[in-house]
């Protein structure tokens, strides 16, 4: 079963989309946009490829729950296919925000990125409105705004499939993945306000270097302490940094592909709740997640059948 381009390393340039379907508009009008929608990702990406082979650019395509029962979509649902339940911790709250249809554009060329967005939109704003569009960029070696590498414990080879793709445990939707995405904002004047030494307790790693500190000098509190819950429960990361210098809105579109969202609700629970509870994930004291919403994205065959 031909997935999706889930596995895909990250780009320089990204656009994150979210558009929600107007409760105005006719079903049939939103069920032949979504149509048309399928095939437009499909053509995107075959014309990228044929055009531009080098450019590294393609479209995932997302649906939400609720877009899922509205479009009467194929039924039982993927296992996992849920609305996002807010996690509450003691000082922390992941938050859960609606999503109808999320896209994610990835290309070196950022003229090639914005056409793709662009051509999305055309079809969209007749039944929908974008609700978060992000343009994402690659900051120097892959770090974050904070200034650390973000996704070095990315799995890699065969391993990105085994974690971001469903296999035989739901057959139904093999080659499909879970996507689950949020819009952090940084305290940056906090954050940098922080001695370097202060800031790599934060993270669990250096920040020039980019090394793990050992478990025995590790806070229990860091970051990586808490959002990694073992190895034999990873996800496929691509987030990216964006922001306006003008208004100071810098932050995080944190963004990942799994083959099982528990995984992402392990993760979840330890940051915000933290391990054991109170212990939470000390950089939302630095990052608000504005956003919080799971999408399936399913093979690029079902994509396809859910054109014609």
């Amino acid at each position: 079963m031909n997935s999706q381009n889930v596995t895909d390393y990250p780009n320089n340039n990204t656009y994150f989309l979210v558009w929600n379907f107007r409760q105005n508009a006719a079903l049939d009008t939103i069920k032949s946009v979504f149509q048309r929608i399928c095939a437009l990702v499909t053509n995107l990406n075959n014309s990228a490829l044929d055009r531009f082979p080098d450019s590294k650019a393609s479209c995932v395509l997302g649906i939400g729950y609720e877009a899922w029962l509205q479009l009467e979509l194929p039924t039982p649902l993927p296992k996992e296919l849920k609305r996002f339940e807010e996690i509450k911790g003691s000082k922390h709250t992941a938050v859960s925000t609606r999503g109808d249809l999320h896209f994610h554009i990835r290309a070196d060329v950022k003229s090639l990125a914005y056409d793709m967005a662009s051509a999305i939109s055309g079809f969209m704003k007749e039944v929908a409105d974008c609700i978060v569009e992000v343009q994402g960029f690659r900051y120097w070696d892959s770090r974050s705004i904070l200034g650390f590498v973000d996704g070095t414990e990315n799995p890699h080879g065969k391993d990105r499939d085994y974690f971001a793709i469903i296999g035989d445990s739901d057959p139904q939707y093999q080659g499909g993945s879970y996507l689950f995405v949020q819009k952090y904002i940084h305290n940056l004047d906090a954050w940098k306000a922080l001695p370097v030494e202060e800031q790599e307790k934060v993270i669990g790693r250096s920040k020039e270097q980019d090394i793990e500190m050992s478990d025995d000098v590790k806070p229990s509190n860091s970051h990586i302490a808490l959002a990694n819950v073992g190895d034999d429960f990873k996800v496929v990361r691509d987030n990216m940094p964006f922001g306006s210098v003008s208004s100071n809105e810098m932050g995080t579109y944190f963004i990942c592909y799994a083959s099982t969202f528990s995984t992402v609700e392990k993760m979840l629970t330890n940051m915000f709740i933290g391990s054991p509870p109170g212990n939470y994930d000390r950089i939302l004291d630095f990052s608000t997640a504005r956003t919080g919403t799971l999408f399936f994205v399913p093979s690029a065959d079902m994509l396809d059948a859910f054109s014609s």
